[in-house]
């Protein structure tokens, strides 16, 4: 075979099909790179811990972790008191199958407890406690102070309740990109050459897509006088979630992430913003 006849048969723009090949090698790499990382020493058994996309998800998982913060006056000694499963407001279904009452005043006890402060376990008190419970949210505060002088409850200062009053999805936000019509554009002004059909194949192939769904949440805490169920100090805080999502698909290779602060997470976050103002005003 002559040189003239190995250049006829050379494709007509070589640097184009192998920038093509390079992209989707590249791409596969990047994928296999997220397969087969193998097991960590932290003992994490997912077949692909360690790997890039086990890493991500990790990291995103870390920043989403509760941390227990430092209340201003732990060091002295607080109150008795008692937790009381508090009302929420919102009638979102997404959020009260997540979340309860009970789970916000298991909250309540954990954070006043971390802060020092003398908590009577609801689950020793028992039907005095739902005695009282149902007294203070009839509003018939004769009825629950009759209820509160009896046993250990006599002793307590202080009934604090933690009420959620919103709970809704406030915005999104999203978009993406389809490569349909950017492949049959190239596919009009490529002339039928192999590098347009590659460009064409390639530019078809993508599809990227993007989402943002962001929650408000807002708590309101009670502290209730013990002897007199008059209300001895209230305090409202906000705080936003955001649940994000991205995916990219190219030449076969489907690349996704998502990542969310959970709301239990949110509303335990809440109650520590709850607790450390009770701690630092109200000890």
């Amino acid at each position: 075979m002559n040189d003239r006849t190995m250049r006829r048969r050379a494709p007509p723009f070589p640097g184009v099909c192998a920038a093509v090949v390079a992209l989707a090698l590249a791409l596969t790499g990047c994928a296999g790179a997220s397969q087969g990382g193998g097991a960590r020493s932290d003992g994490n058994p997912s077949p692909i811990a360690g790997s890039a996309a086990s890493n991500d998800a990790n990291r995103r998982a870390d920043t989403a972790q509760n941390r227990p913060p430092e209340y201003a006056n732990a060091a002295k000694r607080g109150p008795r008191i008692i937790v009381l499963p508090g009302e929420i407001k919102s009638n979102n279904a997404a959020f009260t199958q997540r979340v309860t009452v009970n789970n916000i005043a298991d909250y309540g006890e954990l954070e006043l407890s971390r802060a020092n402060f003398t908590v009577l376990e609801r689950s020793q008190l028992g039907a005095v406690l739902s005695e009282v419970e149902l007294a203070y949210n009839a509003g018939d505060a004769q009825q629950a102070m009759r209820a509160f002088q009896k046993g250990r409850m006599s002793v307590t200062r202080w009934i604090v309740k933690f009420d959620i009053l919103k709970a809704e999805p406030v915005a999104t936000s999203g978009g993406g990109f389809d490569g349909a019509a950017a492949s049959r554009l190239i596919s009009i002004f490529g002339g039928g050459s192999k590098a347009a059909a590659a460009g064409s194949t390639a530019a078809s192939s993508l599809r990227t897509d993007e989402e943002a769904r962001v929650w408000n949440v807002g708590m309101r805490y009670k502290i209730l006088d013990g002897n007199t169920a008059e209300q001895v100090a209230n305090g409202y805080f906000e705080e936003k979630m955001e649940l994000g999502a991205a995916s990219t698909s190219v030449l076969g290779v489907n690349l996704r992430a998502t990542g969310q602060l959970t709301l239990d997470t949110l509303v335990q976050r809440l109650v520590q913003a709850s607790v450390a103002e009770i701690d630092a005003r109200y000890k």
